[in-house]
Protein backbone atom coordinates (compact mmCIF):
# COMPACT_ATOMS: atom_id res chain seq x y z
CA UNK A 1 0.00 0.00 0.00
CA UNK A 2 1.45 3.31 -1.08
CA UNK A 3 0.61 6.83 0.53
CA UNK A 4 -2.32 7.17 -2.35
CA UNK A 5 -4.16 3.98 -1.21
CA UNK A 6 -3.55 5.04 2.48
CA UNK A 7 -5.34 8.24 1.60
CA UNK A 8 -7.82 6.68 -0.30
CA UNK A 9 -8.81 3.93 2.55
CA UNK A 10 -9.18 6.71 4.94
CA UNK A 11 -11.22 8.70 2.96
CA UNK A 12 -13.70 6.01 2.87
CA UNK A 13 -13.63 6.06 6.56
CA UNK A 14 -13.96 9.36 7.03
CA UNK A 15 -16.87 8.89 4.71
CA UNK A 16 -14.91 11.89 2.71
CA UNK A 17 -15.36 10.68 -0.33
CA UNK A 18 -16.36 13.05 -2.73
CA UNK A 19 -13.88 14.80 -4.59
CA UNK A 20 -15.92 17.69 -4.90
CA UNK A 21 -16.38 18.57 -1.72
CA UNK A 22 -13.61 17.17 0.52
CA UNK A 23 -13.34 17.61 3.95
CA UNK A 24 -10.19 17.25 4.57
CA UNK A 25 -7.36 17.75 2.09
CA UNK A 26 -4.99 15.64 1.07
CA UNK A 27 -2.19 17.71 2.98
CA UNK A 28 -3.98 17.65 6.37
CA UNK A 29 -4.68 13.68 5.94
CA UNK A 30 -1.24 13.36 4.80
CA UNK A 31 -0.27 14.97 8.43
CA UNK A 32 -2.59 12.67 10.17
CA UNK A 33 -0.84 9.55 8.02
CA UNK A 34 2.64 10.65 9.51
CA UNK A 35 1.59 11.10 13.18
CA UNK A 36 -0.29 7.80 13.04
CA UNK A 37 2.74 6.53 11.47
CA UNK A 38 5.33 7.56 13.67
CA UNK A 39 3.40 6.30 16.33
CA UNK A 40 4.13 2.70 14.76
CA UNK A 41 7.63 3.72 14.59
CA UNK A 42 7.90 3.86 18.21
CA UNK A 43 6.12 0.97 18.97
CA UNK A 44 7.47 -1.30 16.35
CA UNK A 45 10.36 0.14 14.49
CA UNK A 46 11.59 -1.02 11.08
CA UNK A 47 14.58 -3.58 11.66
CA UNK A 48 17.79 -2.12 10.44
CA UNK A 49 21.64 -2.91 10.50
CA UNK A 50 24.20 -0.89 9.79
CA UNK A 51 28.36 -0.76 10.00
CA UNK A 52 30.32 1.99 11.23
CA UNK A 53 34.04 2.07 12.28
CA UNK A 54 36.04 2.78 14.97
CA UNK A 55 38.61 6.13 15.90
CA UNK A 56 41.86 4.48 17.71
CA UNK A 57 41.86 4.71 21.06
CA UNK A 58 38.07 5.41 21.34
CA UNK A 59 35.06 3.42 22.45
CA UNK A 60 32.60 6.44 21.10
CA UNK A 61 30.93 5.88 17.68
CA UNK A 62 28.81 8.85 16.21
CA UNK A 63 25.14 7.59 15.22
CA UNK A 64 24.65 10.66 13.06
CA UNK A 65 24.91 8.82 9.70
CA UNK A 66 21.72 6.24 11.15
CA UNK A 67 19.13 8.11 9.63
CA UNK A 68 15.88 8.03 11.43
CA UNK A 69 17.08 5.76 14.20
CA UNK A 70 14.37 5.46 16.73
CA UNK A 71 17.12 3.24 19.08
CA UNK A 72 19.83 1.06 19.09
CA UNK A 73 18.95 -2.74 19.74
CA UNK A 74 22.16 -4.55 20.27
CA UNK A 75 25.91 -4.01 18.86
CA UNK A 76 28.44 -6.46 17.56
CA UNK A 77 32.04 -6.22 18.03
CA UNK A 78 34.02 -7.36 16.98
CA UNK A 79 32.29 -8.54 14.13
CA UNK A 80 32.18 -11.52 12.08
CA UNK A 81 32.83 -14.13 14.90
CA UNK A 82 30.39 -17.10 15.31
CA UNK A 83 28.42 -16.92 17.42
CA UNK A 84 27.92 -13.43 17.58
CA UNK A 85 29.89 -11.31 19.98
CA UNK A 86 27.61 -8.62 21.06
CA UNK A 87 28.55 -5.85 23.91
CA UNK A 88 27.05 -3.86 25.89
CA UNK A 89 26.79 -0.13 25.23
CA UNK A 90 25.12 2.97 26.26
CA UNK A 91 24.19 5.77 24.23
CA UNK A 92 23.95 9.76 24.87
CA UNK A 93 22.35 11.52 22.10
CA UNK A 94 23.89 11.22 18.74
CA UNK A 95 26.69 9.24 20.99
CA UNK A 96 26.95 5.27 21.73
CA UNK A 97 29.87 4.23 23.47
CA UNK A 98 31.01 0.98 23.86
CA UNK A 99 31.39 -0.70 27.09
CA UNK A 100 34.14 -2.86 27.01
CA UNK A 101 37.67 -2.88 28.27
CA UNK A 102 40.05 -2.82 25.79
CA UNK A 103 40.37 0.37 23.50
CA UNK A 104 39.86 -0.19 20.08
CA UNK A 105 41.99 0.12 16.97
CA UNK A 106 41.49 2.44 13.91
CA UNK A 107 38.46 1.59 11.59
CA UNK A 108 37.42 -1.77 13.35
CA UNK A 109 34.16 -2.68 11.98
CA UNK A 110 31.18 -2.28 14.67
CA UNK A 111 28.25 -3.62 13.68
CA UNK A 112 24.81 -1.41 14.59
CA UNK A 113 21.35 -3.56 14.69
CA UNK A 114 18.80 -0.72 15.74
CA UNK A 115 14.89 -0.11 15.08
CA UNK A 116 14.50 3.29 12.69
CA UNK A 117 11.26 5.05 11.35
CA UNK A 118 8.89 3.82 8.37
CA UNK A 119 8.20 5.34 5.34
CA UNK A 120 5.66 5.64 3.54
CA UNK A 121 5.30 7.43 0.07
CA UNK A 122 3.99 7.45 -3.77
CA UNK A 123 6.00 4.81 -4.56
CA UNK A 124 6.61 2.71 -1.28
CA UNK A 125 6.36 0.84 2.02
CA UNK A 126 8.05 -0.31 4.60
CA UNK A 127 4.46 -1.00 7.01
CA UNK A 128 4.45 -4.94 6.98
CA UNK A 129 0.67 -5.47 5.40
CA UNK A 130 -0.87 -6.78 8.17
CA UNK A 131 -0.46 -3.35 10.23
CA UNK A 132 -1.58 -1.01 6.91
CA UNK A 133 -5.02 -1.23 8.31
CA UNK A 134 -3.82 -0.33 11.90
CA UNK A 135 -2.09 3.14 10.67
CA UNK A 136 -5.52 3.83 8.83
CA UNK A 137 -7.31 3.14 11.77
CA UNK A 138 -5.11 5.53 13.91
CA UNK A 139 -4.95 8.34 10.67
CA UNK A 140 -8.63 8.52 10.76
CA UNK A 141 -9.07 8.83 14.91
CA UNK A 142 -6.36 11.73 14.54
CA UNK A 143 -8.46 13.37 11.82
CA UNK A 144 -11.57 13.04 13.40
CA UNK A 145 -10.48 14.28 16.40
CA UNK A 146 -8.91 17.46 14.85
CA UNK A 147 -12.05 18.30 12.62
CA UNK A 148 -14.03 18.02 16.05
CA UNK A 149 -12.14 20.45 17.87
CA UNK A 150 -12.16 23.20 14.40
CA UNK A 151 -16.24 22.64 14.43
CA UNK A 152 -17.18 23.11 18.03
CA UNK A 153 -18.75 26.09 18.52
CA UNK A 154 -19.74 26.56 14.52
CA UNK A 155 -22.74 26.55 12.69
CA UNK A 156 -23.01 22.98 11.32
CA UNK A 157 -25.20 21.85 8.18
CA UNK A 158 -25.81 18.74 9.98
CA UNK A 159 -27.01 20.40 13.41
CA UNK A 160 -24.98 21.23 16.38
CA UNK A 161 -23.68 17.89 17.88
CA UNK A 162 -21.75 16.96 14.69
CA UNK A 163 -18.74 17.72 16.46
CA UNK A 164 -19.31 15.71 19.03
CA UNK A 165 -20.15 12.78 16.98
CA UNK A 166 -16.48 13.12 15.33
CA UNK A 167 -15.13 13.48 18.74
CA UNK A 168 -16.71 10.44 20.33
CA UNK A 169 -16.11 8.47 16.65
CA UNK A 170 -12.59 9.54 17.00
CA UNK A 171 -11.24 8.80 20.09
CA UNK A 172 -13.34 5.05 19.76
CA UNK A 173 -10.96 4.64 16.86
CA UNK A 174 -7.84 6.32 19.01
CA UNK A 175 -8.09 3.48 21.76
CA UNK A 176 -8.80 0.55 19.17
CA UNK A 177 -5.37 2.20 17.59
CA UNK A 178 -3.48 2.32 20.97
CA UNK A 179 -4.70 -0.68 21.74
CA UNK A 180 -3.45 -2.47 18.57
CA UNK A 181 -0.46 -0.59 19.15
CA UNK A 182 0.66 -1.77 22.64
CA UNK A 183 -0.65 -5.73 20.92
CA UNK A 184 2.43 -5.07 18.97
CA UNK A 185 4.95 -3.48 20.33
CA UNK A 186 8.06 -4.92 20.54
CA UNK A 187 8.31 -4.17 24.01
CA UNK A 188 5.61 -6.66 25.26
CA UNK A 189 7.15 -9.48 22.85
CA UNK A 190 9.55 -11.96 24.25
CA UNK A 191 12.97 -11.97 22.23
CA UNK A 192 15.98 -13.88 22.58
CA UNK A 193 18.99 -11.86 23.90
CA UNK A 194 22.42 -11.63 24.93
CA UNK A 195 22.52 -11.54 29.03
CA UNK A 196 25.83 -9.79 29.58
CA UNK A 197 27.77 -10.79 32.62
CA UNK A 198 28.73 -7.84 35.03
CA UNK A 199 31.91 -7.95 36.43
Amino acid sequence: MNLNDMRSQIRKDLHDEDSQNYRWTDSELERHIDHALRELSLSCPLEAKATLSTTAESRDLSLSSLSDLVEVEAVEYPVSNYPPSYVRFSTWADTLTLLIDSLPGESEDVYIYYGKLHVLDASSSTIPAGLEDLVALGAAAYAAIEWASFAANRVNVGGSEVWRSYLTWGQDRLAAFMKGLAQHSKKNTVRVRQLYPVF
